[in-house]
């Protein structure tokens, strides 16, 4: 390869990773519905291990990092004190402000209507 070739590939590397740092840094979808649901006290509790907590957690996509998630298991899967004093006997968990709790994955229509957050369906 000629210094010219290596020149442009490094240019074109360059680019790309640009591109994608942009990418990845435009919003979720659905962050204002996320930061809603913890605005309005509503609290999903989950644990790592938990196939349907990481089911739950994609359907807000890449706005999943402002749900407000409690994780309730220690790294043996001990469950935590914090779940435990809230009585969080399976996971998914989702507790409301009102003391309501629903256990199981929920849709974001049900969360919506649950805690008045709009979900922008566009």
């Amino acid at each position: 390869m000629t210094k010219k070739t290596i020149g442009i590939l490094v240019a074109i590397v360059v680019l790309v990773g640009v591109g994608l740092n942009k990418i990845s840094t435009l919003p979720g979808k659905y962050d204002e519905f996320a930061i809603c649901l913890a605005e309005k006290e509503a609290v999903f509790y989950g644990a790592f291990w938990c196939p349907h907590c990481h089911e739950q957690k994609a359907l807000f996509g890449k706005s999943k990092k402002f749900l407000p998630y409690v994780e309730c298991s220690n790294g043996d899967r001990s469950q935590k004190d914090v779940c435990k004093d809230a009585n969080i006997e399976s996971y998914p968990t989702w507790v409301f402000a009102d003391g309501t709790t629903k256990p199981g994955n929920l849709s974001l229509e049900e969360l919506s209507e649950i805690t008045g957050c709009e979900l922008d369906q566009t």
